[in-house]
């Protein structure tokens, strides 16, 4: 199994091609709305052409380790892969540039709600901690939704260490690519109907949000709230979408 092996942090690492710089996003922003709402929409992340390129990866069975058809598991319908490693340039660049961004987020909710577990400021030092307890398989994947398919409301969790946030983004555009095959969150709250959010993506938009749960601040105190996310059913069209998960799975 190749262990991603990069020494850079994100102000460090080369630029990629049809990627945004995130060192230049508005963090203050991005950590406000995902304390808020435990979800972020970070717009114009990939340029047209940098997310078609991804899309038309989907055919080329030599850089995926595995082939998900929702249907056959109860998921929903419609299929994903999993890259295998190494992961494609833009993939691994993705995952190097927003893990430390994205860290002192996580260890801040991890500290407002009592878990111990602290994340490292380096990627490679992260996906060694998985390799470590057994999980070797990379995350990352494509999505692709045809007419009438949907993903269920779930959570990617894929062993003992679990990165708390992941990234989402939508190759394809609304309108022209297809229609429906919206972005959704649930959100539910102690003793309180499940809250759901649906988020507008164009093509080359991302939303990060909470894999499992988040801090939210009560009357008596901080206490968690658990999310689930999923995709509404695809009314017209073709839909892909880039994965980015920061664990990897056993």
């Amino acid at each position: 199994m190749i262990i991603p092996a990069d020494s850079q942090t994100a102000e460090e690492v080369a630029p990629v091609a049809g990627l945004a710089d995130v060192a230049a996003l508005d963090w203050e922003r991005i950590g406000a709305e995902l304390d808020a709402q435990g979800c972020a929409v970070i717009p114009g992340l990939l340029d047209r052409a940098r997310c078609e390129s991804l899309a038309g990866l989907y055919p080329r069975d030599e850089i995926f380790r595995s082939r998900v058809v929702m249907g056959r598991h109860g998921f929903g319908r419609g299929e994903y892969r999993y890259f295998s490693y190494p992961l494609p340039e833009i993939v691994a660049g993705l995952r190097e540039a927003f893990y430390p961004r994205l860290t002192p987020i996580a260890n801040r909710w991890n500290a407002a709600m009592g878990i111990e577990t602290r994340y490292p400021e380096r990627h490679p030092e992260f996906i060694a901690r998985c390799h470590t307890a057994g999980q070797t398989r990379p995350t990352p994947l494509l999505l692709q939704y045809g007419v009438d398919d949907y993903n269920c409301l779930h959570q990617d969790l894929y062993g003992e260490h679990v990165f708390p946030l992941q990234l989402a983004i939508l190759l394809s555009e609304p309108g022209r690519d297809f229609s429906g095959g919206e972005f959704v969150l649930t959100e539910q709250r102690p003793r309180m109907q499940s809250r759901p959010e649906v988020v507008p993506l164009r093509q080359g938009d991302a939303v990060v949000f909470a894999v499992h749960h988040r801090p939210v601040q009560g009357t008596r105190g901080v206490y968690r709230v658990n999310l689930r996310h999923g995709v509404s059913r695809l009314r017209s069209g073709q839909r892909h979408t880039l994965g980015v998960i920061f664990h990897d799975a056993q």
